[in-house]
């Protein structure tokens, strides 16, 4: 892992989940495969084996850089920035 400029960015303590499944998947109709939580606001989404990628495309939207693994037992986050582990 690394550290990337965008984690010290990031609030603390972390944001409350909005949501506790993603709720473009509930939407949409379509199942989540894992879930992810944005370390800027809260928005849970779903990872890129889900259909709707919705984590990746709620990036795409707001440009909020860091997320999290948002699943039991994991502990690991994600920058989109800076396409890598941090």
């Amino acid at each position: 892992m690394s550290e990337c400029p965008h984690v010290a960015e990031m609030p603390r303590p972390e944001p409350a989940p909005l949501s506790d499944t993603c709720p473009e998947c509930q939407s949409d109709g379509t199942h989540p495969v894992q879930l992810r939580l944005c370390l800027s606001c809260g928005h849970v989404g779903c990872c890129d084996s889900s259909a709707g990628r919705h984590a990746t495309g709620h990036f795409s939207a707001t440009g909020h850089p860091v997320m999290r693994t948002f699943e039991p037992n994991e502990r690991w986050r994600w920058c989109f920035v800076d396409g890598s582990i941090v």
